[in-house]
């Protein structure tokens, strides 16, 4: 597993986004653990979190792009930290852009926050977590009102490895439904490998007891 990968799980630990217990998610399911982007919340988190979204996105795509669009809300955040982040690690001058909930009809009118999209434009969506799909449902269809551009892909921080709407995982059902691809920084296996009855700053996150009840979840919604 790549070092930066490593200290991705670290930092989610660290950071108390990634937490193991019993968790209802808004699907339903009854998770033993869960992914919160929206803890991160300082200057420092926000630095490295964009640094470890840069490197993954560099790994997946390259260079090979002109704009990250972080869907509203929890995209925006992502999308500006990563950007800075590329331009200092990569020294490429990428753009961001999110989209509003609502139109706006004064000022800086449209639907749009940050760079507007231009035809010819390939775009990077960036996500904090994806399970049924839904949020790239109602943003590949803004996307492509907005301009001709391509999209080459998604990246978000966390892949829970689980069945979206039908028997694939989220990420493989995007790159069907809508032909780009769809990655992470890290998965939950890559997760529960290096955390299992491995302590981290003195205590054990995935214990035998987690590791059983991770193991009974991907048995009713893995992937």
């Amino acid at each position: 597993m790549e070092q930066y990968k490593q200290e991705f799980i670290e930092f989610m630990v660290d950071s108390q986004v990634l937490k193991f217990g019993e968790f209802t998610l808004k699907s339903g399911r009854k998770s033993p653990f869960f992914m919160n982007a929206g803890g991160y919340v300082t200057g420092a988190q926000l630095k490295k979190l964009g640094e470890y979204y840069a490197k993954a996105i560099h790994d997946s795509y390259g260079d090979d792009f002109d704009v990250l669009f972080g869907p509203a809300y929890k995209g925006i955040p992502l999308s500006v930290a990563a950007t800075i982040a590329y331009s200092e690690l990569y020294g490429k001058e990428i753009r961001y852009c999110s989209n509003r909930k609502e139109v706006k009809d004064h000022g800086d009118t449209g639907i749009l926050l940050g760079s507007k999209l231009k035809d010819g434009d390939r775009v990077v969506i960036i996500e904090d977590v994806t399970t049924s799909g839904k949020s790239i449902e109602e943003t590949f269809p803004i996307i492509r009102a907005q301009a001709d551009v391509e999209i080459k892909g998604l990246m978000v921080s966390l892949n829970r490895m689980e069945k979206g709407k039908g028997e694939k995982s989220a990420l493989e059902e995007i790159k069907e439904i809508y032909g780009f691809d769809a990655n992470a920084i890290v998965t939950m296996a890559e997760v529960t490998e290096y955390l299992y009855n491995k302590p981290y700053k003195g205590k054990v996150y995935i214990d035998d007891e987690i590791k059983a009840a991770i193991d009974a979840y991907y048995a009713q919604y893995g992937a």
